[in-house]
């Protein structure tokens, strides 16, 4: 370490600005909730927890003023898209299926 140091030049703030289009914001979270993006980044073997948050926010705006009823039917079709996603046999009708 030095003796002295040379602030001559320095500059006030932060060392690594935020990039355009993004604010720094300081707030209180939940315990709770950091601790689960964090979780959530650390299962994903990295990344960061702030961007999470940040993808978060964004997918609730961009969701928050749709109507329930496509939020249920898109849900369900993920669902039934998850559970069988080979399954492109269709269901023969009773009449079909009566002799």
């Amino acid at each position: 370490m030095k003796a002295k140091y040379d602030f001559s030049h320095a500059k006030r703030g932060a060392v690594d600005p935020a990039p355009k289009g993004t604010t720094r914001v300081t707030f209180a979270v939940d315990d709770e909730i950091l601790d689960w993006f964090r979780t959530q980044v650390h299962v994903a073997n990295g990344g960061n927890y702030q961007a999470l948050m940040n993808h978060a926010l964004r997918e609730y705006i961009a969701n928050h003023n749709r109507d329930l009823e496509e939020i249920v039917r898109r849900v369900v079709r993920q669902e039934l898209r998850a559970r069988e996603p080979h399954s492109t046999r269709r269901v023969q009708s009773r009449k079909a299926t009566q002799p």
